[in-house]
């Protein structure tokens, strides 16, 4: 009778001891800073954290990545594009302006404002932003269709370009004075990806 009881509980301080202990690997998106807030204080008053094919070589041929964006109060993700994937947004702080831009010739606007758990789908390709008109910082996430989307800040490709577009060529395509495209030519781009 004492080997059953004891034998009983050795099983049942087993029993107790694998329930109380567990392993397994952190979490992905723990290593790849989406937990933590990007640093807002910048011209632009954003900052975007990817996670793609750069960051998680794992992702190669998924067809996904994702990004967290940080926004100051009236902070901005400034017009841009990506490439290769269409963009689902989701706010999960704060309140947002979001639009995008359809091609030519319609160069149709469509905007959104979003609060916290609205979603928001940017096509791949069209030129699109968000911006926070709220008093308060905000956070979003998106998730992308593409393990390599690509982005292309628009003022930066045009203005900010590492050898400068023709001023000339510039103003005629804007329909500005030279002395403005070459003022913008001048100015620091920030770089919020």
């Amino acid at each position: 009778m004492k080997k059953g009881v004891s034998f009983l509980v050795t099983v049942a301080l087993m029993a107790l001891a694998s329930s109380l202990a567990s392993a397994s690997d952190p979490s992905p998106l723990q290593d790849t800073w989406l937990d933590k807030p990007g640093n807002i204080s910048n011209p632009v008053g954003s900052a975007v954290t990817p996670v793609n094919v750069a960051q998680i070589s794992g992702l190669n041929t998924l067809g996904i990545s994702a990004v967290r964006i940080d926004y100051a109060p009236y902070g901005q993700n400034p017009p841009h594009t990506h490439p290769r994937a269409t963009e689902i947004l989701t706010v999960l702080e704060g309140t947002l302006l979001v639009g995008f831009v359809t091609s030519n010739p319609e160069n149709r606007l469509f905007t959104k404002v979003l609060n916290k758990d609205d979603v928001f789908v940017f096509p791949i390709g069209l030129i699109h932003f968000q911006f926070n008109i709220g008093h308060t910082n905000a956070v979003a996430i998106a998730g992308l269709s593409s393990q390599n989307p690509g982005v292309i800040t628009i003022a930066n490709a045009v203005f900010g370009s590492d050898h400068a577009v023709d001023p000339d060529f510039l103003a005629r395509a804007f329909q500005l004075e030279k002395n403005v495209v070459e003022y913008l030519q001048s100015r620091f781009w920030y770089d919020n990806n």
